[in-house]
């Protein structure tokens, strides 16, 4: 028996799925333990091994691999908690990363944001200037060297950097993603001064033009690479003890997964690991029902997450924001709020009420959770509605305080704004459900979509109390809950069912039509640094999948817009049919007419991405058929709920997921009571079961 294992760290529940390769899949999931997150993997392991009924030794022992992904890194960068660390660059150009292009005030604020211009903050700097040191050096834009590297100055400056207790050097230096040399030559000589020290190259990490964002990709990827070693290599160790013989894999922003010996040398690939999980599982669960337009939903404990999967394939981009600064990551596009069940309710200073984006995590926890939590959350708000069970979470083993709830409510909502607490927790329902809808018709309107084209899964611990209420509020005709054995464990199901992915890519500007021989020779080299990449993984792959992009801009644009190259050799034909394909896609992107040929066309940054695919495939095995709709004898109570403050509570139906067959048919409202999550039926809406145990919530006929 050979186990596939899939685990999702998020801020407040680790999550766990297992694949066996007969069809048999069991989820499980643990309170995070920060700081020390590898804790709450070693527990969740456990869980899963007492569902098996063996120990997590014998377990671990006969698992092919294990796909992890985590927050840790992401959480580090926005929170500011990341090592201080040292940036080398050319001559000259050391203020580049503070000027920010411009762009660094203005990047990732809402609109709101950037009309109060006396409110915007201007502290966005990376790291302080005594830690940004120059070197001499110069590469001119073909690669050729102007002025040789000077080995001394590189000496001066790391030891100054050294002395100041960096630990890590990010070095980013001109037109260095046309000829690496200087780059790799100042690492050796830090690594001369000292063998330990973390060194991120631009060259590496970001072989992309444009200084600005080459360099704070580097810089992150440098803040974030000591911790990322520094976890994996504990988290490694810790299974290797309990008998893991297989490789531990990372997943990365790009959908895919990389051992993790090699993640933190390109750590800032790993960013968005959590996020697109869900989407990678959408895009498998898609496959086994007919769906290829999805908007994949993904409400946890700390955010709410949205991706697109359209024709079958996720939507892709090739650069995210974090902190104002542009990061040069090929990603899944997944969009994110802090709106998850742990999300705080507050009142701003006008009185208004909020919901998020802070989040009360594991630690404390909701008010409810009974650990030390004061400030009212959405699971408390569920629990004094009714949608949550007095009994607990997690099968009774997360036992729920009401009364916490309750009085974290009365104190902090309900007097303050004159209401009741039962009126205050249907007002937090009420602004949850609003504000998780603004973000889909963000995510899909916005981008050019119709709703009423996708069907919508969602998932998480959180997700299916709301589902039915933000599908209707954009349009959409049916809600996926995958339920089954994965539930609220979904992302981790994607980590799962994830293959290897690695990206290469290079800038080399040019005009189109390119020299079909140079486009060739770009390509060509990319996808020798790939297959090299794929091998040093240690992993037998099904076969190997390669793909080809080129970013292309019209002349005097600032930004790109990625097209699909054909593979094999490149003749004059494919580089004209490439040209045509990005003028479609641009008035795709931005409206007929929108596009100016007579500009010309330039070809920017040339990507290559090779998928190693695994011999494994998680399916979500069948179950069985109900003898007819009825789904009564799954009727476990009735109790008092809330669902809408004009009704105020109802008698309402609870079903135990358990003992629901395919074909049952349940019609709102209802609760449906899944040992890791809860699924809400709205009025007027119905909820079927599915042959693979999922229930489809048809939110209009």
């Amino acid at each position: 028996m050979a186990y596939v294992i899939g685990v999702d760290v998020g801020g407040t529940f680790t999550d766990a799925v297992l694949d066996d390769d007969a069809g048999n899949i069991v989820a499980a999931k643990a309170p995070s333990t920060p700081p020390d997150y590898s804790q709450g993997v070693m527990d969740v392991l456990g869980v899963l091994a007492e569902q098996l009924g063996m120990p997590v030794e014998q377990m671990l022992a006969d698992t092919h691999h294990i796909a992890h992904g985590t927050t840790s890194s992401l959480n580090a960068l926005v929170m500011g908690n990341v090592p201080p660390v040292g940036f080398l660059t050319t001559a000259g150009h050391r203020d580049s990363i503070f000027i920010m292009n411009v762009e660094g005030r203005y990047l990732g604020g809402s609109p709101d944001q950037l009309q109060n211009v006396l409110g915007q903050s201007k502290d966005h700097g990376l790291l302080p200037k005594r830690h940004a040191l120059e070197v001499i050096e110069r590469v001119d834009r073909d690669g050729t060297v102007v002025v040789p590297l000077d080995e001394e100055s590189v000496r001066t400056s790391v030891r100054k950097l050294l002395d100041a207790d960096v630990k890590a050097i990010a070095v980013s230096l001109l037109w260095s993603f046309k000829n690496p040399a200087h780059e790799q030559r100042i690492r050796e000589i830090v690594h001369e001064i000292d063998p330990d020290m973390f060194v991120a190259l631009s060259c590496e990490v970001s072989p992309r033009i444009r200084e600005f964002a080459r360099s704070s990709t580097t810089v992150m990827s440098a803040q974030i690479g000591p911790g990322l070693r520094d976890y994996l290599g504990s988290l490694e160790g810790q299974l290797r003890e309990h008998g893991l013989i297989g490789p531990l894999l990372v997943m990365q922003s790009n959908g895919g997964a990389i051992a993790a010996a090699e993640a933190p040398a390109t750590a800032i690939s790993t960013v968005g690991s959590v996020l697109t999980g869900g989407v990678v599982g959408a895009v498998s669960l898609g496959e086994q029902l007919g769906h290829s337009n999805i908007i994949s939903t993904d409400v946890g404990g700390t955010t709410f997450l949205v991706g697109l999967v359209v024709d079958g394939e996720p939507v892709r981009t090739s650069s995210t924001i974090i902190n104002h600064h542009p990061i040069n990551v090929p990603t899944l596009e997944v969009h994110a709020i802090g709106s998850g069940g742990g999300a705080i309710a507050w009142l701003d200073k006008g009185g208004n009420l909020q919901v998020g984006p802070r989040s009360a995590q594991s630690v404390p926890g909701p008010a409810c959770y009974d650990a030390g939590g004061t400030e009212p959350t959405n699971t408390d708000a569920n629990l004094v509605l009714g949608i949550l069970p007095e009994t607990g979470l997690l099968g009774g083993r997360k036992a729920l305080n009401v009364e916490a709830a309750r009085e974290a409510i009365r104190v902090q909502i309900a007097e303050p704004l004159g209401l009741s607490v039962e009126d205050a927790a249907a007002a937090i329902y009420a602004i949850q459900n609003a504000q998780t809808g603004d973000l889909l018709r963000k995510t899909v309107v916005e981008t050019g979509h119709d709703p009423r084209d996708f069907v919508l899964y969602a998932f998480g611990g959180a997700g299916p109390a709301y589902c039915g209420f933000y599908s209707a509020e954009v349009g959409v005709k049916e809600c996926i809950v995958p339920l089954g054995p994965v539930a609220s464990a979904f992302s981790a199901y994607g980590l799962a069912s994830s293959d290897i992915v690695l990206a290469s890519e290079l800038s080399d500007p040019g005009q189109m039509p390119l020299d079909p021989a140079r486009a060739m020779d770009n390509f060509t080299s990319l996808e020798e640094q790939v297959n090299a990449a794929l091998e040093r993984q240690g992993l037998d792959f099904e076969r190997i999948e390669m793909v080809r992009s080129l970013d292309l801009r019209y002349t005097a644009q600032l930004a790109e817009v990625a097209v699909e190259v054909p593979g094999g050799e490149l003749d004059t034909a494919a580089m004209a049919q490439v040209m045509a394909d990005f003028e479609q896609r641009y008035a795709e992107l931005f409206g007929e007419g929108t596009g100016f040929s007579a500009a010309g066309v330039q070809a920017i940054t040339f990507r290559v991405r090779g998928t190693g695919v695994l011999p494994f495939s998680p399916a979500l095995p069948k179950v069985d058929p109900a003898t007819d709709p009825d789904p009564s004898v799954a009727l476990h109570a009735i109790r008092k709920v809330c669902l809408d403050p004009r009704l105020g509570y109802v008698d309402t139906p609870v079903y135990d997921y358990r003992k629901l067959r395919a074909g049952h048919r349940i019609t709102g409202p209802a609760i449906i009571e899944v040992p890791t999550t809860t699924v809400v039926v709205p009025p007027e809406m119905t909820g079927t079961v599915d042959h693979l145990g999922n229930l489809t919530i048809t939110t209009r006929n």
